[in-house]
């Protein structure tokens, strides 16, 4: 059985859309299935949206929100053996991408698979070059004894589009709690060092993209390094992220020249400099007052709830 999970907040504007291409992908897919809406108590008609699409809806404040619990809670309630996990801001591509996902748990030894995501057409070239650079068009299975290969990145999966094997992530402990983010990578962590495999299938494509402001990704790069300081295990086990950086760097500005996007070049400088920055800010976030961290966070909520 096969068990579609989405946490929701105030995303009407989204769902409509979603469920049509989800509906028609599940017909595909030709498996018993079930659809849960963990929704952090919407002001909107998400939740009666959801309902309309015949999902199972569950219904908590919006304070008790936690990436990896929330995850964590839909996982255990949810009835299927394989779970796929999807934010409410991505669009499946096809009516062949859910297939094309669940198709490699097949093989017993698969924990994980993730698929492809690319851009909205409103996607700035930063987004576009992120996508491009994170969700490629080669196929690839990832194992616990590539970490020498792929270094942190041998853990990278994401949330949009995700599907899991239960067993293996109650073998794990499911989800990390009150984690400002990255359970998605600390999961995909765990079930490497359990023996699992994680596939990357890029047929199974969704849409998913934002158009970060340079201030954005500077809060977004504080946070990431708020993460790794806070799990420095997965820096000490798979290996430093700034290898993976100077990588991206190089990438994002043979992007820009080669699509002769020569304008973005001075945001692109701006753009590193402040995401080297917030990381480094977010390494080193204990030794910043509050006030600070605060400002610097994207996921300010998440400040709120650890100083309770």
């Amino acid at each position: 059985m096969l068990s579609v999970i989405i946490p929701t907040y105030n995303a009407e504007k989204y769902l409509e859309r979603f469920f049509q291409s989800l509906i028609e992908n599940l017909k595909k897919c030709d498996v018993k299935s079930e659809i849960i809406v963990i929704d952090s108590s919407s002001t909107d008609n998400t939740v009666k949206l959801a309902k309309e699409f015949k999902a199972l809806v569950y219904v908590i404040p919006k304070k008790e929100f936690d990436h990896g619990g929330t995850r964590s809670y839909a996982a255990k309630i949810a009835a299927g053996d394989i779970l796929i996990f999807f934010t409410q801001d991505a669009l499946l591509f096809d009516e062949l991408s859910l297939s094309n996902l669940i198709s490699h748990f097949q093989d017993r030894d698969v924990g994980a698979v993730y698929g492809r995501q690319i851009c909205y057409k409103n996607t700035n070239p930063f987004g576009r070059h992120l996508r491009l650079f994170n969700y490629p068009e080669e196929f690839l299975v990832k194992e616990y004894k590539d970490k020498s290969k792929y270094g942190i990145k041998t853990a990278f999966m994401s949330n949009s589009f995700c599907g899991y094997r239960k067993t293996a992530l109650d073998k794990i402990g499911y989800f990390k709690e009150s984690l400002i983010m990255g359970e998605d990578t600390y999961a995909g962590a765990l079930l490497l060092k359990a023996g699992y495999k994680i596939v990357y299938e890029p047929k199974a494509i969704v849409f998913h993209s934002h158009n970060y402001t340079v201030f954005e990704e500077f809060r977004r790069y504080f946070d990431i390094g708020v993460f790794h300081n806070s799990e420095r295990w997965l820096l000490e086990e798979f290996g430093s992220a700034q290898g993976e950086g100077k990588r991206y760097i190089k990438s994002e500005l043979n992007f820009l020249i080669k699509n002769r996007l020569y304008k973005y070049l001075p945001e692109y400088i701006v753009r590193n400099l402040l995401k080297y920055t917030g990381y480094k800010l977010g390494i080193n976030y204990k030794i910043l007052p509050k006030f600070l961290i605060k400002k610097f966070s994207m996921h300010k909520g998440w400040w709120n709830k650890k100083d309770e």
